[in-house]
């Protein structure tokens, strides 16, 4: 299991940087696309986008003179393995937990 889910968790605890992870999810932009589609500076958004760089969610690309930004889906992908793992084990736990319960010793 991925130690570093609580930091991604993080990053997605913001509701802007959920945003621009749906935003660009879609298809990706540049922080001038982005600050002029959601209600934060450009300035808010690089920073955003430099806290959801670090845990792995997004890279960045040069096309021309634009930076752009765009999902890392392997490391989506990965983090979607990992919540799947966790959901596994506590349907484990569960069960056992109702095998207790329901059981007549």
């Amino acid at each position: 299991m991925d130690t570093a889910l609580p930091p991604v968790f993080a990053a997605l605890g913001d509701d802007t940087r959920w945003s621009i992870l749906v935003r660009i999810g879609g298809e990706p932009a540049s922080a001038s696309e982005l600050a002029r589609e959601l209600p934060v500076s450009r300035q808010a958004i690089v920073k955003h986008l430099e806290v959801l760089r670090a845990v792995g969610l997004v890279r960045t690309r040069r096309d021309g003179r634009s930076v752009v930004h765009e999902v890392d889906s392997a490391r989506l992908d990965e983090v979607g393995r990992d919540l799947l793992g966790i959901a596994a084990a506590w349907d484990r736990r569960l069960e056992g937990i109702r095998a207790v319960a329901e059981s007549e010793d």
